[in-house]
């Protein structure tokens, strides 16, 4: 994707992001700084992006590549607008009746009458085509 006559490439991003640069052939991978490095454009160079915790509204971060000539003059920008999603599964854990998102039994599950851990049935018919 990168503009003809490219041949490095910097990354600005927002607070909310994470982005790590992986170089082919020299095994290194590294978180980017949000501003001031680049790397050069070559072939299995891979850019990779995440968020760890969920946006406060839609678009609210942003990555955005800069492409640079051999002089080091910038030719073009290519941005990305992100929205984190969070997905919690959350259950009634001590099996209290109460739903509770953070409940320390969440991650394990004991049988039984003074047991903890959610049960789960899925429903798994057509009810609806």
């Amino acid at each position: 994707a990168a503009p003809a006559g490219a041949v490095s490439f910097g990354v600005k991003y927002t607070e909310g992001v994470t982005v790590e640069v992986t170089c082919q052939g020299r095994g290194e991978v590294g978180s980017a700084p949000s501003s001031g490095t680049r790397w050069p454009l070559d072939e299995g160079t891979v850019l990779r992006f995440s968020m760890s915790r969920a946006s406060t509204e839609v678009n609210d971060n942003k990555v955005t590549v800069s492409f640079y000539t051999e002089e080091g003059q910038p030719i073009n920008q290519a941005g990305v607008f992100l929205t984190g999603i969070g997905i919690s599964l959350d259950v009634d854990a001590d099996r209290d009746g109460v739903v509770e998102k953070n409940n320390p039994g969440k991650a394990s599950w004991t049988w039984g009458p003074e047991g903890h851990g959610a049960i789960l049935l899925v429903s798994c018919d057509k009810e609806s085509p």
